[in-house]
């Protein structure tokens, strides 16, 4: 039975720009999901290097996720986005910056987990405002539910670490319980929350948030040694 997919459908219009560096660029940097071949993404090949893997779920407008990428060129970084003008968009910021650490991926993030990341590979795995769901009978479609959080701990190195950020209180909430509750995972805070990363930049969508007097909310679990938990994810 398919996953209740945690994103909305959303149109497609793309700037001039935008179109211009999709079909320029996407071909060496992009790949849709749906189309990967079979089994783990090669991701030395990819990047042309081995280094550790950061993946990064929901990156937007990619705005953070491209300084973030320049400002840490001993990581290659993975974004996966369903939102075909927000890749386009990253496209043209990597074309500003020059970056070559960056590459994008189009399509279901749990998909990409599930079939194309093998266990114990990444070193980090960042999901940065994902979509609130407000609404109650919407909440099942929150991304980081236990399903995700068993996955996300399967895919991590010893020691790597997942680390998540809401402006939503509720959600919030739900996050450090479903965390918490994950075997596989060690809340690095005895405080429940972290204090706000520096290395964080603040888009355009956390000031909104910080505008309208919401307050944001970090968590970051690393992940247990794999003695005394079961990968729970398949």
């Amino acid at each position: 039975m398919p996953h209740i997919v945690s994103y909305a459908q959303r149109g497609e219009r793309m700037t001039t720009g935008q179109q211009r560096a999709w079909d320029t660029r996407w071909p060496r940097l992009g790949r849709q999901v749906a189309e990967l071949p079979e089994g783990p993404l090669d991701v030395e090949r990819w990047f042309g290097r081995r280094a550790p893997i950061v993946l990064e779920v929901g990156s937007g407008m990619g705005e953070s996720t491209a300084a973030v990428a320049a400002a840490h060129p001993e990581l290659d970084h993975l974004a996966v986005e369903v939102y075909k003008p927000g890749l386009a968009q990253l496209l043209l910021r990597i074309e500003a910056t020059g970056i070559d650490n960056l590459r994008l991926l189009r399509g279901d993030a749990l998909d990409l987990l599930a079939r194309h990341v093998a266990p114990g590979t990444l070193r980090e795995v960042r999901a940065f405002f994902p979509d609130p769901w407000p609404k109650r009978r919407h909440h099942k479609r929150r991304l980081v539910a236990p399903g995700f959080v068993a996955l996300v701990a399967s895919r991590l190195e010893a020691g790597g670490a997942m680390h998540l950020a809401t402006d939503w209180e509720g959600y919030a909430e739900q996050m450090l319980a479903v965390c918490e509750a994950e075997p596989g995972l060690r809340n690095v805070s005895a405080q429940g929350w972290l204090p706000r990363p520096d290395w964080r930049p603040v888009s355009k969508f956390e000031q909104r948030a910080l505008d309208e007097g919401r307050v944001v909310r970090d968590l970051r679990f690393t992940r247990r040694e794999p003695c005394g938990w079961q990968d729970r994810s398949a």
